[in-house]
């Protein structure tokens, strides 16, 4: 195990086993080719042509296309197509956060149909005199993803209609009982693209990254049943079990590698430190075979 095969791990997509899907003339997603037969039961609402998926143009609205889409997953649910990873939470369908939804989206739909999916990643530390340390929580054992695996300090999904910072502070909130007045430290320093495919599933997914140091006085405690507990590691821990094991949610260690390289932890010498930090950013397009 090393740090690029973490970053392997995370960007292990096929795209030549997907075709792209529009709303109009922008892309919202890909669906594997696996899927696609789901897709093609609603000819009502997804056409096929030129090698690609369409939504009805009818549906001229963001709310005309959710209302839609929600009817049709609703269908696909009732049929187990979800599991128990049905969230009732929205997410919003764009390519780019800062521009307007081209509808809105069930969470647990959202990597059948390839739309990219964004959140905040917040890394707390604490300056100690022994060094640099890192609040690490491990995710409760009955969550139905990832369950008792290592996590970043908080995380979470990105719903519809809420900045991401603002849904960092809410987050720490809810899964770290860290108060407002900290949380509103929290520095954006980074993001993370990657495209991973479970299957048929595919996440071409953004992570915003966030700094917040915390006093040495102050103890993250978990609050809505989504941490199990938190350890005070010293950075020099974390940055071997990230490198050496896969103890970590699988993106997850992106986000830590990602402060290791910020906070000088990696050496600019380090014969791999030039992949490394290239392969936080995958950014895909036409040219590379996103398009």
């Amino acid at each position: 195990m090393s740090f690029l095969d973490h970053i392997k791990r995370c960007n292990n997509g096929d795209l030549s086993q997907f075709e792209p899907w529009f709303i109009g003339r922008q892309r919202a997603g890909f669906i594997h080719r696996d899927f696609a037969p789901v897709v093609a039961t609603r000819p009502d609402l997804f056409v096929r042509h030129d090698a690609a998926w369409h939504l009805d143009p009818a549906l001229d609205t963001p709310d005309k296309r959710t209302a839609a889409m929600r009817a049709f997953l609703l269908e696909l649910r009732e049929r187990g197509q979800f599991g128990s990873l049905w969230r009732e939470e929205a997410y919003p369908v764009t390519w780019v956060f800062t521009d307007p939804p081209l509808m809105a989206m069930e969470r647990a739909a959202v990597p059948w149909f390839g739309v990219r999916a964004f959140g905040p990643h917040l890394t707390a530390y604490v300056r100690r005199k022994d060094g640099l340390h890192i609040w690490v929580p491990r995710r409760s054992y009955t969550k139905p993803t990832f369950p008792g695996q290592l996590d970043n300090t908080v995380a979470g999904g990105q719903p519809i209609g809420i900045g991401l910072h603002d849904n960092l502070i809410k987050e720490c909130a809810e899964e770290a009982s860290i108060p407002r007045k900290l949380a509103e430290q929290a520095k954006a320093v980074s993001y993370i693209t990657y495209l991973n495919q479970s299957g048929p599933q595919l996440k071409p997914d953004i992570m915003t990254c966030f700094d917040l140091e915390l006093p040495e006085d102050f103890t993250p405690r978990a609050n809505d049943g989504e941490v199990h507990s938190f350890e005070l590691w010293p950075v020099q821990r974390v940055f071997e079990t990230v490198r050496d094991t896969t103890q970590f949610k699988y993106n997850c260690n992106l986000v830590l590698i990602d402060f290791f390289v910020r906070h000088g932890l990696l050496s600019a010498d380090d014969p791999q430190f030039m992949a490394i930090v290239s392969g936080l950013k995958k950014e895909y397009t036409s040219l590379n075979g996103i398009g």
